[in-house]
């Protein structure tokens, strides 16, 4: 048997070796959304933003980890100085923004481009577009937004 079957077969037999099945996930339900979707819940991001910016949960709990969401932010709208406690996978949705790290070059996200943040990163942001910036997030921990540095 090759190396390739061989990783095959293994991965193929791993959830049974965990004693886990196929259906393990089934009572959660599926999901697909766009953000023209009506069922969205939009809310208001944390009090640091200023107005101009909204959250919808898309996934999961924002207290929890792996919390999936839409971010929205006006068209012109600065995103404060902030950093995370989880690190965050992001998609462009819609718009254009500008995301500059501290001690980084700004990175200008076109619709589709995909961005990583890795967790305890400074930084902003500006909607750049003449419509609102949609950003798909992927936390991997818990959903927060913090201002001051983090002690060391």
């Amino acid at each position: 048997m090759s190396t390739k079957s061989r990783v095959a077969t293994a991965l193929a037999t791993l959830p049974l070796l965990l004693g886990l099945s196929h259906q393990a996930g089934a009572a959660e339900a599926p999901v697909a959304r766009t953000i023209q979707d009506p069922a969205l819940e939009w809310g208001p991001c944390p009090a640091v933003f200023p107005a101009g910016c909204e959250i919808a949960v898309l996934h999961g709990d924002p207290a929890q980890p792996n919390a999936d969401v839409f971010f929205k932010v006006s068209p012109g709208y600065s995103i404060p100085h902030h950093w995370h406690t989880s690190a965050e996978r992001m998609t462009l949705v819609s718009g254009r923004l500008r995301v500059t790290y501290d001690g980084h070059e700004p990175a200008t996200l076109e619709v589709g481009t995909y961005a990583y943040g890795p967790a305890g990163a400074p930084h902003t942001g500006e909607c750049l577009s003449k419509e609102p910036c949609v950003l798909f997030i992927a936390f991997e921990g818990p959903v927060d937004v913090q201002t001051k540095p983090a002690s060391n």
